[in-house]
């Protein structure tokens, strides 16, 4: 299970908890936020990077399957924002490219979140998809996680942090009693970690496909059947599916469903699979948690998790409001420096 601690000098000592690592993104984002702030870190993981299956998520910055839209949406402007800000560093894997949403049957609805990005909202015919009946486009982050995600690791490494693999935790009272602060970040682990019933696994299959040369922007479509296609560097994500369900099993018939739908909406023949992934969406009933709690033992507790299939959407947002978490209960850093 994964997890990282931050050692503060003269300070009380605090550990971030993750769970057996999917989707190790949210520990690196607030690793890199508290490190990069002065905090002495350390993050320990069961997997690493490009073992997980953040290695081949699409990353596309669209909330998605998250609740409360009304704390979800400003949690993902303020990651868009930051977002933009990495799209201009070439070795971050961040880049910006048009989405194309559509529908196969009503007349689609640009969301206010859309429009409240000015220039970026930009209505969109369907001529080249002909079964679809609406659309818009906007342009967004992608956040290409072959590289991306190693990034995150090099930059966090820079600002003084370090990272260990294979450490395990059963709940959050197993962690050494000398850290005085836990962070729980812990996503569909958070189920066992801290008996949260509310948590539901939305399991969602890709298939990873060879580059596609025409295909310059993503194509989304949330109407059965789910499909989506994210153009990334190097190659090219086909999806998918999203199904109540713990099964990180490959399912072959879901492969050949992605490989024939999206195959026939961008009209090309089926391209090589190169791999194909499963992940658990860590979607919480109740709404993304992210709170100050107490353990039983007494000690102070800041949950970050829940965040559904917007994960790497509202990351950023919801790690500047664990760190804001973290001083309320009085952990300053020595030397505090911006985030980026």
């Amino acid at each position: 299970m994964a997890q990282f601690y931050t050692h503060l000098a003269n300070f009380a000592r605090m550990e971030i908890v993750g769970r057996p690592l999917r989707l190790p993104f949210f520990v690196l984002t607030c690793g890199v936020l508290f490190a990069e702030r002065g905090y002495r870190t350390a993050i320990f993981a069961k997997e690493t990077r490009q073992q997980t299956t953040s290695g081949v998520a699409a990353a596309l910055w669209f909330p998605y399957d998250a609740e409360p839209l009304e704390k979800v949406i400003p949690w993902a402007l303020e990651t868009f924002h930051l977002l933009i800000d990495l799209a201009c560093v070439p070795e971050s894997g961040v880049a910006m490219i048009e989405l194309r949403q559509f529908s196969r049957t009503s007349e689609i609805q640009i969301p206010n979140w859309a429009i409240s990005l000015g220039g970026h909202v930009i209505p969109s015919g369907v001529e080249e998809f002909r079964e679809f009946t609406s659309g818009y486009a906007i342009t967004v982050p992608l956040m290409d996680t072959t590289i991306y995600l190693d990034y995150l690791a090099n930059r966090f490494v820079a600002a003084g942090g370090s990272i260990a693999a294979n450490v395990h935790f059963e709940k959050l009272e197993d962690v050494d009693r000398k850290f005085d602060l836990v962070i729980n970040c812990a996503g569909i682990g958070a189920r066992e970690l801290v008996q949260d019933a509310d948590l539901q696994p939305h399991r969602g299959q890709v298939a990873i496909v060879s580059k596609i040369d025409k295909l310059s922007c993503a194509i989304v479509c949330d109407d059965a059947p789910l499909m989506y296609a994210i153009p990334r560097r190097n190659d090219c994500v086909f999806g998918g599916t999203n199904e109540i369900s713990d099964d990180l099993d490959v399912d072959l018939k879901s492969t050949t469903r992605i490989l024939d739908e999206c195959s026939r909406v961008l009209n090309i023949d089926k391209p090589n699979v190169l791999v194909e992934r499963v992940g658990l969406r860590p979607f919480r009933k109740s709404g993304v948690r992210v709170e100050r709690d107490c353990l039983s033992d007494g000690r102070a507790v800041i949950h970050n998790y829940g965040h559904g299939g917007s994960g790497f959407t509202l990351s950023w947002g919801c790690a500047k409001d664990v760190l804001a978490a973290c001083r309320s209960v009085g952990q300053e850093p020595a030397k505090p420096t911006s985030l980026f």
